[in-house]
């Protein structure tokens, strides 16, 4: 009771809101986002996360891109989770399926994205931290992922002729959202 009592450093006001100071902003945010890609309207929007096996600076991962309508997967490994490398593949991945294909594309606010702003070819937008149910399909469809690769185990073992069984097998799986048809029949050009 004889000692002196803490300070509160910030005084709690009814009513007032504490606002980050240095909160990061890698680029457009998903309230930004076109209301035709939430009603699910037309082909072309995706959703992109990483899947990562083993944590750790080198261990390899995979960049999984899911279309919102079609449900459509696409999936490419990378050498490690670095934002310059996540910058590269993904340009690359537009590149060879071409950009026509990729009206925007939202991830998640992790720092592996940080630069994917700078891609050309296609529009970025990032959810808002700590809220993956924003980005819901692409997170269903890498909880089916995990079937192929679990979580914990490295991925350097994977090689390319597993990621395509992979990504054929969730491309062809019937899906009773698209009425028992797989999404490699909605778009077959990508699949």
């Amino acid at each position: 009771s004889d000692l002196p009592a803490k300070l509160r450093r910030r005084i709690k006001c009814p009513g007032a809101k504490h606002h980050r100071i240095n909160k990061k902003n890698p680029g457009h945010s998903i309230e930004e986002r076109p209301a035709m890609v939430q009603a699910r309207q037309e082909l072309g929007h995706w959703e992109g996360d990483l899947v990562k096996g083993k944590r750790g600076e080198s261990e390899p991962a995979l960049m999984t891109l899911t279309e919102r309508v079609s449900r459509l997967e696409i999936i490419v490994k990378l050498p490690n989770y670095h934002a310059d490398t996540c910058l590269k593949a993904l340009q690359n991945t537009l590149y060879d399926y071409g950009t026509e294909h990729f009206k925007t594309i939202t991830f998640d606010n992790g720092a592996e994205f940080s630069s994917l702003s700078q891609v050309k070819g296609t529009d970025i937008y990032f959810a808002h931290p700590y809220s993956p149910w924003e980005r819901g399909t692409n997170e269903n469809t890498n909880g089916l992922l995990r079937e192929f690769f679990p979580k914990g185990r490295s991925l350097a073992s994977a090689s390319l002729i597993d990621i395509q069984l992979a990504q054929d097998t969730l491309n062809n799986r019937l899906r009773r959202s698209l009425n028992y048809r797989c999404p490699a029949d909605l778009m077959p050009e990508l699949a």
